[in-house]
């Protein structure tokens, strides 16, 4: 490798719910050329047939699938124990150099190789800022197994500070830290011209994305706003939106079409640690309007305009004056395209590769683990 890390096989795990496998997806592409190898183990919702085809279009990458409830899902705590063991036995077969974990609970396992866990978000960190306070005392086993797994790993990479903040707020001081920022890129795309409408794109049921206050908005703009993404949540009933234009999941080829073309892209998030969904609407030359919360602010400063996530009314009076004024329409979503430039793939692998090559250079800090394996 490049870097002279000697860091060549990764087991990371992955769920194919949302921006974690765009973001696990882009990472296993990227690392290609530097060489790596990885085992991407999957958990929650198996993958849908267009994300297999995504995988086996990699051809360092082998996709193992399990459907074990994930950690922040209702009664999860068997399967988690469960997809351990799983993860265990995948670790003895592949011998990976690093671990790289997309969850906090597996970070607490007696690992041979060390362990890196890439906060995305956390339940603790969304119910402050989407409900107010502290969850209830249900969640206080994933308060203690985040916080063991936290603990447990040899290095914690988040893509804000503000993420970063947030974590050890609420589990404590982690010995060994870094940011680093999301990437994505652009495919080659037609030029096309945009079009009046307002996009948001993601988990539609999610409280934190905020759909719900965009689409009260919705109803007095001169223009039409669409929401792609699901409206169930799993496990849980569907939610409903009215007035809204509503095209579902889209494969990403199509939802790259829906970014090129909309004009504006609003995302009025309670909470959102990066925002993938931002960083491709930026890539395409939208225009932001997005909730006024820290990390949002971290990553895209004077590139958006901002609004304080529930207030129905400045938002529609945002999107009501982008709406008329092209000129000013047009700046933002320049300077949104210039500050989208800085987070690519190429730079985020870059410097998940040297993570990796300092984790090579990790003491173990479970005691049971032997070390790195050849």
């Amino acid at each position: 490798m490049s870097s002279g890390t000697a860091v060549r096989r990764i087991l990371m795990t992955t769920d194919a719910v949302g921006g974690v496998w765009t973001y696990a997806i882009d990472l296993c592409r990227a690392l290609r050329a530097h060489g790596v190898e990885v085992v991407l183990a999957t958990m929650g919702p198996l993958p849908r047939s267009d994300q297999r085809q995504e995988v086996a279009a990699l051809e360092n990458v082998a996709l193992v699938e399990s459907s074990h409830r994930l950690e922040w899902m209702d009664n999860p705590w068997d399967d988690v124990a469960r997809a351990g063991e799983w993860l265990l036995d995948l670790e003895r077969s592949f011998r990976p150099d690093a671990i790289h974990l997309n969850g906090y609970a597996h970070g607490a396992l007696p690992w041979r190789a060390p362990v890196l866990i890439a906060a995305h978000s956390c339940v603790l960190s969304w119910w402050r800022a989407v409900r107010g306070g502290s969850p209830p005392t249900e969640w206080n086993r994933y308060r203690d197994a985040v916080r063991d797994g936290l603990h447990g790993a040899h290095l914690v990479v988040a893509p804000t500070r503000a993420m970063l903040n947030a974590l050890q707020a609420h589990y404590g001081l982690l010995a060994r830290t870094v940011v680093i920022p999301n990437g994505r890129n652009v495919p080659a795309l037609p030029r096309v011209a945009k079009e009046p409408f307002v996009l948001s794109v993601g988990r539609l049921w999610d409280e934190a994305k905020n759909a719900a206050t965009l689409a009260r908005a919705a109803r007095g703009l001169p223009w039409p706003v669409r929401l792609a993404g699901s409206t169930h949540a799993p496990g849980n009933d569907e939610q409903h939106f009215e007035g809204v234009e509503l095209p579902g999941t889209l494969p990403a080829a199509e939802l790259w079409q829906h970014f090129a073309r909309a004009s504006i892209y609003a995302l009025p998030a309670r909470y959102e640690p990066f925002g993938l969904s931002v960083l491709e609407a930026a890539s395409a030359g939208c225009a932001l309007v997005l909730g006024d919360i820290p990390s949002l602010r971290e990553v895209w400063g004077e590139a958006a305009l901002y609004v304080p996530p529930d207030d129905v009314g400045q938002l529609q009076h945002t999107l009501r004056e982008l709406i008329t004024d092209t000129d000013r329409r047009h700046v933002l979503a320049q300077r949104a395209l210039q500050s989208a430039a800085r987070y690519t793939i190429s730079r985020m692998a870059e410097r998940y590769v040297a993570a990796y090559a300092q984790l090579s250079r990790s003491s173990p800090v479970h005691g049971t683990v032997a070390g790195i394996l050849a």
